[in-house]
């Protein structure tokens, strides 16, 4: 299979190098003065050794549930295999793509980093089918949406009240790379009254996710590699799981086929179509190429039917029944259960160091019970159902390190 790399025109590389020596940063980029927080705390205003973003970064690392992210799946959920990528190495990959853009747009690297590492921070067990899972089951009691960037800023915002900025939860927010565009221009919003607005429209709106773009050139980028980092990963994966049999079921395309192609030749385009620019934008050719890989990865990968035939006959009706058991056990606040010794005690040992509101145990019992199953990691869903019903008939199978 022919292998090729795009590289930046003389021009351009000359102009960058240039600026580099200047010092040059983006006229657009997101100023470190600019940060906006719910809450001023003396804890939380910028040194010279940690500027505000930065520590945005390090609330998120230091976050409950950001360990979590080891054991949650990006695609392959049902493969005993350590060389399919977590969400770990996703959101690790997001945020080195990104920075690398971004250093040369001369953009924010910190609010990139709190972004990309806290982007899929709201995301379930069992990756995408976990969530519509999910979202069918609270959408049916409560007529709220439940989406993975949505809950990200609930995890962040109000689970625990981590006091993060403004443009980093407005980045998680407005990240849903399910949804490419050509060209991204950002949509300032200079409050979070006015987040929370947005926020609200899109808990209620079951296609709010279309009309959120990001407050800041950084989260729009974070946006874009989102779909950079796993458009060529999740082919090597599915390779890796012997889902396909070699590189040649991909078509060509005028990025190419593999994962490095694509990445480098993406980040090549971006970059000349973009510098020194208040928006980012692909030309027509790479972005009609991108939406035919996604398309191709749909049709090759994810919608193939021994991907989906677990889902339908075990995940679907097993968090049907967790649901129902740790919602009764909100309703009725027992707390002996696993919802109070394993989640809302978690919760509250953190809340203590945060601003808080109503305690975490008052609220919407099916608004516990999401938080529950959505910060549950793959291996402790299916652990937790055994415990819960012993005896069903309903179990994840997995393919073994030494089936393929």
């Amino acid at each position: 299979m022919r292998k090729y790399y795009e590289s930046l025109t003389k021009e351009l590389e000359a102009e960058i190098l240039e600026n580099r020596k200047l010092g040059w940063t983006s006229p657009y980029a997101c100023r470190n003065a600019d940060v906006l927080r719910r809450t001023e705390r003396e804890s939380d205003r910028p040194k010279i050794y940690r500027p505000p973003f930065s520590k945005d970064a390090d609330k998120i690392l230091n976050s409950l549930f950001y360990n979590r992210y080891a054991d949650k799946t990006q695609v392959f959920s049902f493969y005993r295999n350590d060389d399919l990528s977590r969400r770990a190495l996703h959101v690790q990959l997001v945020s080195r793509i990104a920075r690398n853009i971004g250093a040369v747009l001369g953009l924010n690297l910190d609010l990139i980093e709190a972004i990309a590492i806290g982007h899929d921070m709201g995301h379930t067990p069992f990756g995408h089918a976990g969530e519509h899972a999910l979202h069918d089951l609270y959408y049916a009691r409560t007529g709220r949406c439940f989406r993975h960037n949505l809950h990200g800023v609930r995890v962040l915002d109000e689970i625990v009240r981590y006091n993060i900025s403004l443009q980093t939860l407005d980045g998680i927010l407005c990240h849903n790379g399910e949804l490419p565009k050509e060209s991204y221009t950002p949509r300032p919003i200079a409050s979070f009254e006015e987040f929370d607005r947005r926020t609200k429209a899109c808990l209620y709106d079951v296609d709010g996710d279309a009309k959120l773009i990001p407050c800041t050139l950084e989260g729009c980028l974070v946006r874009i590699c989102d779909m950079l980092a796993y458009l060529g990963k999740d082919r090597q994966d599915a390779l890796r799981a012997h889902l396909v049999e070699s590189e040649s079921v991909f078509p060509e395309t005028e990025i190419g086929s593999t994962n490095a192609e694509i990445i480098n030749n993406l980040e090549v385009n971006l970059i000349e179509q973009s510098y020194g620019k208040p928006y980012l934008q692909f030309d027509d050719v790479h972005f009609q190429a991108m939406l035919r890989l996604k398309q191709e990865n749909y049709r090759s990968i994810y919608l193939q039917e021994q991907v989906q035939v677990q889902v339908r006959e075990n995940v679907l009706p097993m968090m049907a029944q967790m649901y129902e058991r740790i919602y009764d056990d909100a309703v009725h606040h027992r707390r002996d259960s696993c919802l109070y010794q394993h989640h809302i005690a978690l919760v509250a040992e953190k809340r203590q160091w945060y601003r808080d509101g109503i305690p975490y145990e008052e609220q919407d019992p099916n608004d516990l019970t999401v938080d529950f199953i959505a910060a549950m990691t793959d291996d402790y869903f299916v652990d937790y159902y055994a415990h819960l019903f012993p005896d069903s008939r309903y179990r994840i199978s997995y393919v073994g390190y030494f089936d393929t």
